[in-house]
């Protein structure tokens, strides 16, 4: 049984083509890509590729400054956040909650739109596998050929489940018994229709939207269209800790809002969703609200 694709990069010891993260005393980390004969240069020193190909993951190389690095595959999360950009890239803690929480799974047929860098990509690749199915589309020529050679040099060459279309998801769309489909755009509420006729009943969409008059248009227009259960908003924050001996505290810094999710479940054909039993605040609707799409 063969290996899936990319997975002989992920282990074993170094080889020549394999990417390198270092990381100095200081905690900073330098990536670059294994070739025989060639040195690494920091200013603190050098040392020869050599050292590594063939030594195992976790090493330590010593520079001529004789500073300490150690060396390790950079993981997934890593490399998004190192890899060349186009577009800005879906960060690695709401790619983490979209795997979730879309129910990303082994052989999923997905469809994204909004490829960018390829950083979601590359996370629903791995999730879905070789016998899954993504179909991506960007409108943009320029962030497809970014996106295709970032996804091809994390996995080592092209991926046999993934097709890539260069063009509107609302106009090119002919994918049909589709599980899941995530869009990281400006306007989702556009491609409700084309998406909602993909979806199989059961079936999940993922919107992963910027601001908060995009969260609120793409909410009210799924509630609008009338063929998903009641769409499900929120965002994430990651805030790391200090711990040195008693000195436990938070950090200063975090990594708080870069984007807003919603995730609504497709109805069966024909079926209305339940009347939703809410109070909304008083004038949250004004008299002369017509919805989302109007005016």
């Amino acid at each position: 049984m063969s290996e899936p694709t990319g997975a002989a990069r992920r282990r074993g010891p170094f080889k020549v083509g394999d990417q390198v993260q270092l990381t100095d005393p200081k905690g900073r980390h330098y990536t670059f890509t294994l070739e025989a004969g060639k040195n690494f240069h920091t200013h603190k020193g050098s040392f020869p590729h050599d050292e590594l190909i063939g030594a195992p993951e976790g090493s330590v190389v010593r520079t001529t400054g004789n500073v300490a690095y150690l060396a390790l595959r950079p993981l997934l999360p890593d490399y998004v956040l190192s890899m060349p950009r186009g577009a800005a890239v879906v960060y690695p803690k709401d790619a983490g909650q979209i795997l979730a929480f879309a129910d990303i799974f082994p052989g999923a047929r997905v469809v994204e739109a909004g490829v960018g860098s390829g950083s979601l990509s590359s996370f629903l690749l791995r999730a879905i596998g070789d016998h899954g199915m993504l179909h991506s589309y960007e409108r943009r020529e320029d962030f497809a050929e970014i996106a295709q050679a970032n996804v091809e040099r994390y996995f080592g060459g092209p991926h046999p489940a993934w097709q890539l279309t260069v063009g509107d998801l609302q106009d090119n769309l002919s994918d049909t018994d589709v599980d899941r489909v995530i869009l990281d755009m400006l306007a989702p509420w556009e491609c409700l229709e084309a998406v909602s006729k993909a979806l199989v009943p059961g079936g999940i969409l993922c919107c992963y939207v910027a601001t908060t008059t995009q969260l609120a248009r793409t909410v009210e227009s799924i509630r609008e269209i009338g063929c998903f259960a009641e769409p499900q908003p929120w965002e994430s924050m990651i805030r790391n800790w200090h711990v040195e001996g008693l000195a436990v505290r938070p950090d200063h810094r975090m990594i708080g809002h870069t984007g807003f999710l919603v995730t609504a479940r497709r109805l069966a054909d024909g079926v209305e969703p339940p009347m939703r039993r809410r109070r909304p605040a008083k004038g949250a609707y004004g008299e002369d609200y017509e919805g989302p799409n109007k005016g």
